[in-house]
Formats: C-alpha cells, sequence, structure tokens
C-alpha cells in the first residue's frame, strides 16, 4: 500500500524506471510540499537510482542558506514567486549531482493567503543540466491543505520529465 494516490505513485514509477533507464539523477528543493515530492519518489523500490537528494526549505533562512535563493530576491518579491522559485531550482541542481531538478513555493493554507498571494498559488520551476528551465505558476484555488499539496506534487513530476526529456517547454 502506497502513502500517495494511484495517480502519483505511477507517475514517480514511471520517472523512476525511466530515469534510471538514461541514468538520470534529480533534487528536489520543497517548501509547501515538505518533502513530498521525493517521499513520492522514494516510495518507488529502485528510486535510490533516482533520488541524489531533497531540500526541505521551509524558512526564508532555509530557502538562503540551502539553495541559495537571494535576501533580496525575497525582499522583493516574496518566498511565493517565480523569482524565488528559480533561485530555489538552480540552487538544488546546483549543491547536488542531479541532472534534473525542481522547486515548488506556495501557499498550501488554509491560513497566509492575501488578496496578492492566495491560498493555492504555488510557484513551481525545474531546471535540467542541459539547459531547460521552467516555470509555471499554479493557482489551485482554496481546496484544501492536503488537495493543494497533493496537486503540486502531481504537477512537480510531470515538470521533471519535460525539464529532462525537453516535452511541452514552457520556458521560465
Amino acid at each position: 500500500m502506497s502513502l500517495f494516490p494511484g495517480d502519483i505513485e505511477e507517475q514517480a514509477r514511471k520517472i523512476v524506471v525511466d530515469f534510471t533507464a538514461r541514468g538520470l539523477m534529480v533534487a528536489t528543493a520543497e517548501s509547501c510540499t515538505g518533502g513530498l515530492i521525493a517521499g513520492a519518489l522514494t516510495e518507488i523500490s529502485g528510486s535510490s537510482a533516482v533520488v541524489d537528494r531533497g531540500f526541505v526549505t521551509y524558512t526564508n533562512e532555509a530557502k538562503a542558506d540551502m539553495l541559495g535563493v537571494t535576501q533580496a530576491t525575497l525582499f522583493a518579491h516574496g518566498a511565493v514567486s517565480k523569482e524565488t522559485a528559480l533561485q530555489m531550482v538552480h540552487g538544488a541542481l546546483f549543491r547536488s549531482r542531479a541532472s534534473v531538478a525542481v522547486a515548488v513555493t506556495g501557499i498550501a493554507g488554509p491560513s497566509g493567503g492575501t488578496s496578492e498571494k492566495p491560498v493555492g498559488l504555488v510557484h513551481l520551476a525545474a531546471q535540467s543540466r542541459s539547459g531547460t528551465i521552467l516555470h509555471r505558476e499554479m493557482r489551485y484555488g482554496d481546496i484544501g491543505r492536503t488537495e493543494i499539496r497533493l496537486a503540486t506534487v502531481g504537477t512537480a513530476l510531470e515538470m521533471l520529465v519535460e525539464a529532462a526529456f525537453g516535452m511541452k517547454k514552457r520556458q521560465a
């Protein structure tokens, strides 16, 4: 029995199989998901061939210390922003042995939202060593904390594949 819904488990299984076959490794940088992306991947047997490391950077200090997100970015744009997500993914990629990395930062609620940055707003970024950089701004809405976090995991897993294999490119 998996800790994750079947669709996420299947996405993770496909990544582990496909990335293992190609010798690719993954790093994650997570804020609002608190390690769930790495958890979904490591739920799959054999994931040690794919998962290099995960950074759980829930605070701004952790984002700065562990991933190199600048204070200027955090001050100007906030933790939940495209700019922060892009710096997080860059930091994760270059502080690991990974071929591709994904980063997420958002507001899972039920508190913490504002009119500018409502509950359900998540910024995701993925980057590969081959130069692909992706960003998505998701507005899941106030659908519940667990639902926002799981939806984010699904989107992040999709973006790992897109960044690694160049599918559905959406440039940052």
